[in-house]
Protein backbone atom coordinates (compact mmCIF):
# COMPACT_ATOMS: atom_id res chain seq x y z
CA UNK A 1 0.00 0.00 0.00
CA UNK A 2 1.22 3.48 -0.88
CA UNK A 3 -0.15 6.73 0.52
CA UNK A 4 0.62 10.42 0.23
CA UNK A 5 -0.16 13.59 2.12
CA UNK A 6 -1.93 15.00 -0.95
CA UNK A 7 -5.45 13.55 -1.38
CA UNK A 8 -7.37 13.69 -4.66
CA UNK A 9 -11.13 13.92 -5.11
CA UNK A 10 -12.68 11.12 -7.13
CA UNK A 11 -14.27 13.53 -9.59
CA UNK A 12 -10.83 15.09 -10.17
CA UNK A 13 -9.36 11.66 -10.93
CA UNK A 14 -12.25 10.78 -13.25
CA UNK A 15 -11.92 14.04 -15.18
CA UNK A 16 -8.15 13.88 -15.40
CA UNK A 17 -8.00 10.29 -16.71
CA UNK A 18 -11.25 10.06 -18.66
CA UNK A 19 -13.03 7.64 -16.32
CA UNK A 20 -16.70 7.23 -15.41
CA UNK A 21 -17.36 7.83 -11.71
CA UNK A 22 -19.99 5.83 -9.87
CA UNK A 23 -20.17 7.20 -6.34
CA UNK A 24 -19.51 10.32 -4.30
CA UNK A 25 -17.62 12.94 -6.34
CA UNK A 26 -16.24 14.53 -3.16
CA UNK A 27 -14.74 11.34 -1.74
CA UNK A 28 -10.97 11.68 -1.39
CA UNK A 29 -8.17 9.23 -2.16
CA UNK A 30 -4.65 9.51 -0.75
CA UNK A 31 -3.02 6.34 -2.06
CA UNK A 32 -3.28 2.98 -3.80
CA UNK A 33 -3.54 -0.58 -2.57
CA UNK A 34 -4.58 -4.11 -3.49
CA UNK A 35 -8.19 -5.23 -3.29
CA UNK A 36 -7.33 -7.21 -0.17
CA UNK A 37 -5.12 -4.65 1.54
CA UNK A 38 -6.43 -1.21 0.57
CA UNK A 39 -7.87 1.11 3.22
CA UNK A 40 -10.99 3.30 2.85
CA UNK A 41 -8.81 6.21 1.74
CA UNK A 42 -7.07 4.27 -1.03
CA UNK A 43 -8.00 3.25 -4.57
CA UNK A 44 -7.55 -0.29 -5.88
CA UNK A 45 -8.22 -1.94 -9.23
CA UNK A 46 -9.59 -5.13 -10.75
CA UNK A 47 -7.91 -6.13 -14.01
CA UNK A 48 -7.21 -9.85 -13.61
CA UNK A 49 -10.34 -12.00 -13.30
CA UNK A 50 -8.50 -14.27 -10.87
CA UNK A 51 -8.92 -11.55 -8.23
CA UNK A 52 -12.63 -10.94 -8.76
CA UNK A 53 -13.50 -13.00 -5.68
CA UNK A 54 -11.78 -10.32 -3.55
CA UNK A 55 -13.95 -7.50 -4.87
CA UNK A 56 -16.97 -8.04 -2.60
CA UNK A 57 -14.89 -7.90 0.60
CA UNK A 58 -12.59 -5.00 -0.32
CA UNK A 59 -12.25 -2.05 2.05
CA UNK A 60 -10.88 0.23 -0.67
CA UNK A 61 -12.37 3.68 -0.93
CA UNK A 62 -12.74 3.21 -4.68
CA UNK A 63 -12.04 0.52 -7.25
CA UNK A 64 -11.01 0.94 -10.88
CA UNK A 65 -12.81 -1.70 -12.92
CA UNK A 66 -14.74 -2.47 -16.08
CA UNK A 67 -18.43 -1.75 -16.50
CA UNK A 68 -19.31 -5.46 -16.23
CA UNK A 69 -18.00 -5.55 -12.65
CA UNK A 70 -19.47 -2.27 -11.40
CA UNK A 71 -22.72 -3.75 -10.07
CA UNK A 72 -20.81 -6.05 -7.71
CA UNK A 73 -18.53 -3.37 -6.29
CA UNK A 74 -19.31 -2.47 -2.64
CA UNK A 75 -17.73 0.98 -2.85
CA UNK A 76 -17.18 3.88 -5.25
CA UNK A 77 -16.20 2.88 -8.80
CA UNK A 78 -14.01 4.40 -11.47
CA UNK A 79 -15.11 2.64 -14.64
CA UNK A 80 -12.44 2.16 -17.32
CA UNK A 81 -12.10 0.23 -20.55
CA UNK A 82 -8.65 -0.87 -19.38
CA UNK A 83 -8.49 -0.83 -15.55
CA UNK A 84 -4.79 -1.68 -15.39
CA UNK A 85 -3.85 1.21 -17.66
CA UNK A 86 -6.05 3.57 -15.66
CA UNK A 87 -4.47 2.32 -12.45
CA UNK A 88 -0.98 2.89 -13.86
CA UNK A 89 -1.81 6.51 -14.60
CA UNK A 90 -3.44 7.18 -11.24
CA UNK A 91 -0.67 5.40 -9.30
CA UNK A 92 1.83 7.84 -10.77
CA UNK A 93 0.26 10.54 -8.63
CA UNK A 94 1.24 8.70 -5.46
CA UNK A 95 4.85 7.75 -6.18
CA UNK A 96 6.68 8.65 -2.94
CA UNK A 97 10.15 8.69 -4.45
CA UNK A 98 11.41 12.25 -4.68
CA UNK A 99 12.98 13.63 -7.83
CA UNK A 100 16.73 14.07 -7.61
CA UNK A 101 17.57 17.70 -6.82
CA UNK A 102 19.33 19.62 -9.60
CA UNK A 103 23.02 20.15 -9.18
CA UNK A 104 26.37 18.35 -9.39
CA UNK A 105 27.50 16.55 -6.26
CA UNK A 106 30.98 17.58 -5.06
CA UNK A 107 32.28 14.02 -5.43
CA UNK A 108 31.13 13.72 -9.06
CA UNK A 109 33.65 14.08 -11.89
CA UNK A 110 32.39 16.02 -14.91
CA UNK A 111 34.76 16.62 -17.82
CA UNK A 112 35.35 20.23 -18.73
CA UNK A 113 34.34 19.49 -22.31
CA UNK A 114 30.98 17.98 -21.29
CA UNK A 115 27.80 19.95 -21.96
CA UNK A 116 25.31 19.84 -19.08
CA UNK A 117 21.75 21.10 -19.62
CA UNK A 118 19.43 22.91 -17.27
CA UNK A 119 18.09 21.32 -14.07
CA UNK A 120 20.39 18.31 -14.34
CA UNK A 121 21.24 16.18 -11.32
CA UNK A 122 24.61 14.40 -11.15
CA UNK A 123 24.84 12.18 -8.07
CA UNK A 124 27.73 11.24 -5.77
CA UNK A 125 30.74 9.60 -7.43
CA UNK A 126 29.20 9.78 -10.89
CA UNK A 127 31.49 10.34 -13.87
CA UNK A 128 30.58 12.27 -17.03
CA UNK A 129 33.28 11.85 -19.66
CA UNK A 130 34.76 14.03 -22.36
CA UNK A 131 32.41 15.62 -24.88
CA UNK A 132 29.28 14.14 -23.33
CA UNK A 133 26.01 16.01 -23.87
CA UNK A 134 23.42 15.75 -21.10
CA UNK A 135 20.01 17.20 -21.91
CA UNK A 136 17.77 19.34 -19.72
CA UNK A 137 16.17 17.68 -16.72
CA UNK A 138 18.32 14.55 -16.74
CA UNK A 139 19.26 12.67 -13.59
CA UNK A 140 22.50 10.69 -13.35
CA UNK A 141 22.49 8.47 -10.28
CA UNK A 142 25.27 7.76 -7.77
CA UNK A 143 28.20 5.84 -9.17
CA UNK A 144 27.01 6.01 -12.76
CA UNK A 145 29.61 6.36 -15.51
CA UNK A 146 29.24 7.98 -18.93
CA UNK A 147 32.20 7.25 -21.16
CA UNK A 148 33.30 9.88 -23.66
CA UNK A 149 30.98 11.17 -26.39
CA UNK A 150 27.73 9.94 -24.85
CA UNK A 151 24.57 11.95 -25.49
CA UNK A 152 21.39 11.99 -23.39
CA UNK A 153 18.16 13.59 -24.56
CA UNK A 154 16.04 15.62 -22.17
CA UNK A 155 14.43 14.02 -19.15
CA UNK A 156 16.54 10.84 -19.00
CA UNK A 157 16.94 9.12 -15.65
CA UNK A 158 19.91 6.90 -14.93
CA UNK A 159 19.64 5.20 -11.55
CA UNK A 160 22.65 4.18 -9.45
CA UNK A 161 25.67 2.44 -11.01
CA UNK A 162 24.57 2.61 -14.63
CA UNK A 163 27.36 2.43 -17.21
CA UNK A 164 27.17 3.93 -20.70
CA UNK A 165 30.03 2.95 -23.01
CA UNK A 166 31.76 5.17 -25.54
CA UNK A 167 29.41 7.04 -27.87
CA UNK A 168 26.10 5.71 -26.53
CA UNK A 169 23.09 7.80 -27.61
CA UNK A 170 19.86 8.01 -25.59
CA UNK A 171 16.68 9.68 -26.78
CA UNK A 172 14.38 11.61 -24.50
CA UNK A 173 12.86 10.32 -21.24
CA UNK A 174 14.88 7.10 -21.22
CA UNK A 175 14.94 5.28 -17.86
CA UNK A 176 17.81 2.93 -17.00
CA UNK A 177 17.72 1.00 -13.74
CA UNK A 178 20.62 0.18 -11.40
CA UNK A 179 23.52 -1.86 -12.64
CA UNK A 180 22.59 -1.83 -16.33
CA UNK A 181 25.47 -1.69 -18.81
CA UNK A 182 24.80 -0.10 -22.18
CA UNK A 183 27.53 -0.21 -24.80
CA UNK A 184 29.98 -2.75 -23.45
CA UNK A 185 31.78 -4.77 -26.12
CA UNK A 186 29.74 -7.40 -27.88
CA UNK A 187 30.92 -11.01 -27.94
CA UNK A 188 33.19 -10.77 -30.95
CA UNK A 189 36.07 -13.24 -31.15
CA UNK A 190 37.81 -15.02 -34.01
CA UNK A 191 39.61 -18.36 -33.58
CA UNK A 192 43.21 -18.24 -34.77
CA UNK A 193 43.99 -21.96 -34.87
CA UNK A 194 44.96 -22.39 -31.24
CA UNK A 195 43.64 -19.28 -29.51
CA UNK A 196 40.98 -16.57 -29.69
CA UNK A 197 41.55 -13.09 -31.05
CA UNK A 198 39.28 -10.19 -30.20
CA UNK A 199 37.18 -8.63 -32.96
CA UNK A 200 37.02 -4.85 -32.41
CA UNK A 201 33.55 -3.60 -31.58
CA UNK A 202 33.46 -0.37 -33.56
CA UNK A 203 29.79 0.55 -33.34
CA UNK A 204 27.89 1.87 -30.35
CA UNK A 205 24.27 1.80 -29.05
CA UNK A 206 21.40 4.07 -30.04
CA UNK A 207 18.27 4.06 -27.87
CA UNK A 208 15.05 5.84 -28.83
CA UNK A 209 12.67 7.99 -26.83
CA UNK A 210 10.72 6.62 -23.86
CA UNK A 211 12.64 3.35 -23.54
CA UNK A 212 13.10 1.66 -20.18
CA UNK A 213 15.91 -0.77 -19.36
CA UNK A 214 15.83 -2.97 -16.26
CA UNK A 215 18.39 -3.58 -13.56
CA UNK A 216 21.55 -5.46 -14.58
CA UNK A 217 20.48 -5.68 -18.20
CA UNK A 218 23.22 -5.51 -20.83
CA UNK A 219 22.90 -4.03 -24.30
CA UNK A 220 26.12 -4.65 -26.26
CA UNK A 221 27.63 -2.16 -28.66
CA UNK A 222 27.65 -2.99 -32.35
CA UNK A 223 30.57 -4.65 -34.06
CA UNK A 224 30.40 -2.25 -37.03
CA UNK A 225 27.05 -0.46 -37.02
CA UNK A 226 25.12 0.46 -33.87
CA UNK A 227 22.91 -1.77 -31.79
CA UNK A 228 19.50 -0.04 -31.94
CA UNK A 229 16.47 0.08 -29.68
CA UNK A 230 13.68 2.04 -31.33
CA UNK A 231 11.26 4.18 -29.31
CA UNK A 232 9.25 2.83 -26.36
CA UNK A 233 11.15 -0.46 -26.04
CA UNK A 234 10.86 -1.96 -22.56
CA UNK A 235 13.44 -4.44 -21.26
CA UNK A 236 13.04 -6.10 -17.87
CA UNK A 237 15.88 -7.00 -15.51
CA UNK A 238 18.77 -9.26 -16.53
CA UNK A 239 18.14 -9.20 -20.25
CA UNK A 240 21.04 -9.70 -22.69
CA UNK A 241 20.93 -7.94 -26.04
CA UNK A 242 23.79 -8.93 -28.34
CA UNK A 243 25.76 -6.73 -30.70
CA UNK A 244 24.05 -5.27 -33.77
CA UNK A 245 20.60 -6.35 -32.61
CA UNK A 246 17.75 -4.08 -33.69
CA UNK A 247 14.57 -4.05 -31.59
CA UNK A 248 11.48 -2.46 -33.09
CA UNK A 249 9.36 0.18 -31.39
CA UNK A 250 6.96 -0.74 -28.55
CA UNK A 251 8.48 -4.19 -28.02
CA UNK A 252 8.69 -5.52 -24.44
CA UNK A 253 10.83 -8.33 -22.98
CA UNK A 254 10.37 -9.93 -19.55
CA UNK A 255 13.27 -10.85 -17.30
CA UNK A 256 16.32 -12.77 -18.53
CA UNK A 257 15.42 -12.73 -22.22
CA UNK A 258 18.51 -13.13 -24.40
CA UNK A 259 18.90 -12.12 -28.04
CA UNK A 260 21.87 -13.25 -30.13
CA UNK A 261 23.88 -10.85 -32.23
CA UNK A 262 22.67 -9.34 -35.52
CA UNK A 263 19.04 -10.35 -34.98
CA UNK A 264 16.24 -7.97 -35.93
CA UNK A 265 13.13 -7.95 -33.74
CA UNK A 266 9.97 -6.39 -35.14
CA UNK A 267 7.64 -3.79 -33.66
CA UNK A 268 5.10 -4.57 -30.91
CA UNK A 269 6.72 -7.92 -30.06
CA UNK A 270 6.52 -9.58 -26.64
CA UNK A 271 8.84 -12.15 -25.07
CA UNK A 272 8.29 -13.98 -21.79
CA UNK A 273 10.92 -14.60 -19.14
CA UNK A 274 14.04 -16.57 -20.09
CA UNK A 275 13.11 -16.78 -23.76
CA UNK A 276 16.12 -17.13 -26.03
CA UNK A 277 16.36 -15.84 -29.59
CA UNK A 278 19.27 -17.00 -31.70
CA UNK A 279 21.46 -14.65 -33.70
CA UNK A 280 21.28 -13.57 -37.35
CA UNK A 281 17.53 -14.02 -37.78
CA UNK A 282 14.48 -11.79 -38.18
CA UNK A 283 11.35 -11.84 -36.00
CA UNK A 284 8.19 -10.41 -37.54
CA UNK A 285 6.11 -7.59 -36.07
CA UNK A 286 3.65 -8.39 -33.26
CA UNK A 287 5.20 -11.76 -32.50
CA UNK A 288 4.61 -13.13 -29.01
CA UNK A 289 7.23 -15.55 -27.62
CA UNK A 290 6.20 -17.55 -24.55
CA UNK A 291 8.44 -17.86 -21.50
CA UNK A 292 11.51 -20.09 -21.89
CA UNK A 293 10.91 -20.55 -25.60
CA UNK A 294 13.97 -21.14 -27.78
CA UNK A 295 13.61 -19.34 -31.12
CA UNK A 296 16.09 -21.01 -33.45
CA UNK A 297 14.91 -19.81 -36.86
CA UNK A 298 13.38 -16.75 -38.46
CA UNK A 299 9.75 -15.88 -37.78
CA UNK A 300 8.34 -14.34 -40.94
CA UNK A 301 4.57 -14.28 -40.36
CA UNK A 302 3.47 -11.41 -38.10
CA UNK A 303 1.05 -11.70 -35.22
CA UNK A 304 1.69 -15.29 -34.14
CA UNK A 305 2.51 -16.73 -30.71
CA UNK A 306 5.47 -19.12 -30.45
CA UNK A 307 6.32 -21.58 -27.68
CA UNK A 308 8.46 -24.64 -27.12
CA UNK A 309 11.44 -26.02 -25.22
CA UNK A 310 13.08 -29.43 -25.05
CA UNK A 311 15.93 -30.88 -23.01
CA UNK A 312 19.44 -30.80 -24.42
CA UNK A 313 20.75 -33.81 -26.35
CA UNK A 314 23.57 -34.54 -28.82
CA UNK A 315 23.13 -32.45 -31.92
CA UNK A 316 22.72 -35.34 -34.38
CA UNK A 317 20.03 -36.93 -32.24
CA UNK A 318 18.31 -33.56 -31.87
CA UNK A 319 18.30 -32.99 -35.63
CA UNK A 320 16.79 -36.42 -36.31
CA UNK A 321 14.17 -36.02 -33.60
CA UNK A 322 13.27 -32.52 -34.74
CA UNK A 323 12.85 -33.70 -38.31
CA UNK A 324 10.44 -36.39 -37.14
CA UNK A 325 8.67 -34.05 -34.76
CA UNK A 326 7.84 -31.71 -37.62
CA UNK A 327 6.14 -34.62 -39.43
CA UNK A 328 3.93 -35.67 -36.50
CA UNK A 329 0.85 -33.86 -37.79
CA UNK A 330 1.15 -35.54 -41.19
CA UNK A 331 1.64 -38.93 -39.52
CA UNK A 332 -1.37 -38.43 -37.24
CA UNK A 333 -3.61 -37.65 -40.22
CA UNK A 334 -2.42 -40.75 -42.04
CA UNK A 335 -3.12 -42.93 -38.99
CA UNK A 336 -6.57 -41.37 -38.62
CA UNK A 337 -7.32 -42.08 -42.27
CA UNK A 338 -6.25 -45.72 -41.89
CA UNK A 339 -8.44 -46.12 -38.79
CA UNK A 340 -11.41 -44.51 -40.53
CA UNK A 341 -10.96 -46.30 -43.85
CA UNK A 342 -9.31 -49.67 -43.15
CA UNK A 343 -7.99 -51.38 -46.22
CA UNK A 344 -7.54 -48.17 -48.18
CA UNK A 345 -4.07 -46.90 -49.00
CA UNK A 346 -5.09 -43.45 -50.19
CA UNK A 347 -3.98 -40.56 -48.00
CA UNK A 348 -6.71 -38.08 -47.14
CA UNK A 349 -5.07 -34.86 -45.99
Amino acid sequence: MVSTDTPYRLDDLADRFGLVLRGDPAAKIDGVGTLRGATPSQVSFLANRAYRKELAATSAGAVILQERDAADCPTHCLVADDPYLAYARIAGLFDPRPAAPPGIHPSAVVAASASIGKNVSVGPNAVVGDNCVVGDGCSIGPGSVLDADCALGGGCRLHANVTLGFGVRLGERVIIHPGAVIGADGFGIAFAGDRWEKVPQLGSVTIGDDCEIGANTCVDRGAIEDTVLEEDVRLDNLCQIGHNVRIGAHTAFAGAVAVGGSTTIGRYCLAGGQAGITGHITVADRTTIAARTAVLRAITEPGLTWSGTIGAQPIRAWQKNLSRLLKLDELARRVRNIETNPGETREDD
